[in-house]
Formats: C-alpha cells, structure tokens, sequence
C-alpha cells in the first residue's frame, strides 16, 4: 500500500497536476491539507473516475482537509474532538478514517502566526487536543498514522538556517515540545531521512528562489505507531513535484507499507 500526504494549497488551482500525480504515482491513499473550496466544490466526480473515493473537511476558506482512497474509505470522522475554536467555530483542519485496514488522520496543524498571537496560543492547544484524540490508536495493534502538514519543524536541521527563524513561530520549543508529547502516545517519525535526497525539505516558500536555493523546511510529516512502522519498506519526499509551473510550495511526502 501506497500512502501519501501533501498540502496543495488549493486543490482547485492544483487539480490538473493532482490528477497526473495520482496516475503517475500509484498512490492508494492520499492525505490532503488546504483545500481552499467548500464540500460542494470539491473535484469529486474527476477523482472518481481514477477510482478515488474522497472524504472531506472543509468550509471554502484558508483551511480544508481531504482523504482519497482506492483501498476502501470506512468510519470516516471530520473534525477533530475536543479541539479548540479560533473566532467562535473550529476550523475544518483535521479529518480521519480507515482505509484498506490502516487508521489515518489527515491534519493541517494551525500556522501560529506570531509567538505573541492569539493564533499560537489556539496552535498549542489544537496540539494538545490533537495528542488526546489519537492516544488510543497510537497504543493500538492496528497500523495508524497521522500524516499533514504539521507546521513545525521537529529539529533545527529540518530547516535550511536555524538562524534565520530564531524568534519565530515554527521552530519555538513550546512546538516542539508539543510534537514531542504526540510522539510520547506512541508514535514515531516515519520519514526522518528520506532515501532519496540528503536534505529532505516538504516546504519551500514561492518567493526569493528559495526552492532553486533549497531554502526549505520540513515540516510535512508522518507520525505512525509500532505497526504501521514495522510495514514501513521505503519513504521519500517527491521533490519532483514541486517543480515547473503552477505547482504547490509543499511537495508530497510518500510511504510504502508491506501489510
């Protein structure tokens, strides 16, 4: 089985290369984070016809989660329990399911904006209620993982100059200590280091050439249990994909499990 998360930023801006990829891919489950579109606008019909069934979580704003699925899509629950709000109503960031006998979570981890925004405050304790609501699939026998966008850089080498995000949201240890306490249920860092490149970036931002300097982050991620990391045979970032025209600033970040 073939997994995969990516933020598309845009699923409508990114339709065209979404469908060529999940051809060209093979992929079986996709995870997917800003949508940017309302339930009723969302591609199914197109996904469709590659043999896709589709859940979503989304609202037609900033936000937005999606799975896709060719192996089964069953007991499918958007939101995320005992999450906080942000401006009165709890943003569509979070959204899991089963598919093919694997438990996953697609998550868009809030941004945080600035260390002293009401927004880091409401990311800390989205993670808090995050890390309650996967306890129990974490202990789990059956394989489990909650794959996204996380906004958060586990270490200072997950980004291209610490240095340069010293003050900044992302890379705060109040983040990573929250990431920490996630893994602490149970889960482990799938795709750490990657086999096919040394720097394993999912994030480059559009402007100042930052990705033809690799001026990158990684921050989209893949926190599994005990028995969907034993199936692990191979990960990578499709570093390809972020390339040419029209491409989103995150690449696809991919799993393969033997189950």
């Amino acid at each position: 089985m073939r997994i995969a998360t990516w933020n598309v930023n845009s699923i409508t801006a990114r339709l065209p290369r979404l469908l060529a990829w999940l051809e060209s891919s093979g992929t079986d489950v996709l995870c997917i984070q800003e949508t940017k579109c309302t339930d009723e606008q969302f591609p199914r019909e197109q996904l469709r016809e590659l043999g896709y069934e589709a859940a979503v979580n989304a609202d037609g704003r900033w936000n937005g989660v999606a799975l896709l699925s060719r192996v089964g899509l069953e007991d499918v629950r958007p939101g995320l329990p005992g999450g906080p709000d942000y401006d009165g109503a709890q943003e569509p960031r979070a959204l899991s399911a089963t598919c093919g006998g694997v438990r996953v979570w697609s998550v868009y981890v809030p941004n945080g904006r600035e260390v002293d925004h009401a927004h880091y405050a409401y990311k800390l304790a989205w993670l808090e209620a995050l890390t309650k609501a996967v306890s129990a699939d974490a202990a789990g026998e059956r394989p489990f993982a909650v794959l996204g966008d996380y906004n958060i850089a586990p270490t200072d080498e997950d980004v291209y100059d610490p240095s340069v995000f010293e003050g900044l949201t992302h890379v705060t240890p109040a983040e990573r200590e929250a990431l920490a306490a996630l893994r602490g249920t149970g889960l482990s860092d799938v795709v750490p280091r990657p086999l096919k490149y040394d720097v394993p970036f999912t994030y480059w931002d559009y402007r100042q050439l930052c990705f033809p300097k690799n001026r990158g982050m990684r921050i989209d991620l893949v926190y599994a249990n005990a028995p969907f990391t034993r199936a692990v045979k191979d990960a990578y970032v499709d570093r390809e994909e972020r390339k040419g025209k029209g491409a989103s600033d995150h690449a696809p970040v991919v799993v393969d499990l033997e189950l």
